[in-house]
This record gives structure tokens, sequence and C-alpha cells, in this order.
């Protein structure tokens, strides 16, 4: 597999859950298969930066998102909490999970700018 990068920005949490679920499956089937992943969480998705909170989502016959999570990163992923999103939120660096970075919109758009990116967004 060529070395392409994939951009996941999730826009959904529990209020559509198969849209969201898709996104966290997606990024952990590429980051398995050896594709460099980038998920990002905004909006209602922000909230599974937080420990604990990916275990309260639930979707018949889904992947449990703790279990995508820690896929994604154990395969080299990047999950990032969109600043303004965090902000909105209350939530601060020493809130997320462990290996979560929070950036922006210049650092969002740097990485699906780059040569062999693909970004889809959910």
């Amino acid at each position: 597999m060529p070395n392409n990068k994939l951009v996941i920005k999730v826009t959904a949490g529990a209020e559509a859950p198969e849209r969201c679920s898709q996104a966290f499956t997606v990024a952990a089937v590429a980051a398995a298969s050896g594709v460099e992943v980038s998920l990002w969480l905004t909006g209602e998705s922000s909230w599974f930066a937080l420990p604990g909170r990916a275990a309260e989502f639930s979707l018949p016959h889904a992947a449990p998102l703790p279990d995508l999570i820690e896929s994604i990163q154990g395969a080299g992923g990047r999950i990032t909490l969109c600043t303004q999103c965090a902000t909105r939120r209350d939530i601060t660096e020493k809130d997320v999970l462990e290996g979560v970075r929070i950036a922006g919109a210049q650092v969002f758009v740097q990485e699906v700018m780059g040569d062999g990116v693909q970004a889809l967004v959910y």
C-alpha cells in the first residue's frame, strides 16, 4: 500500500451514532492496514476525547469506541480534538485521554493539504 495518509474529521457523537461509529471504524481499519491515520474530533464527538466517555457510547452490531480508539492509537494513528470545540466544552489538555492532542483549523488545513492525503468528513 502506498504511503498515503487518511485524515478523518468526525463531527457526530451520540446524537448520530451510526455516522460517529463509521468514522471511528474506518479510522481503525485504515490504521490496522498500515495507513497513516489522523482522526479529528469535532462537534459532539469532542466528548470522546475525555476518559470514560467513549465507553458510554453504544451502537448495536458495532465495535466499542474504546476498542477502536485503542486500535487507532496502537497502530500509530493520531487523535486530535478541535481547539474551538474543546474550548466551548471547557475541555483542556489536562482533561483528555493520553495521546490526544488539541489543535486548531490551521493544523487541520496543513494536514489535509499534504501530498497523498485523503480527507473524509463524517
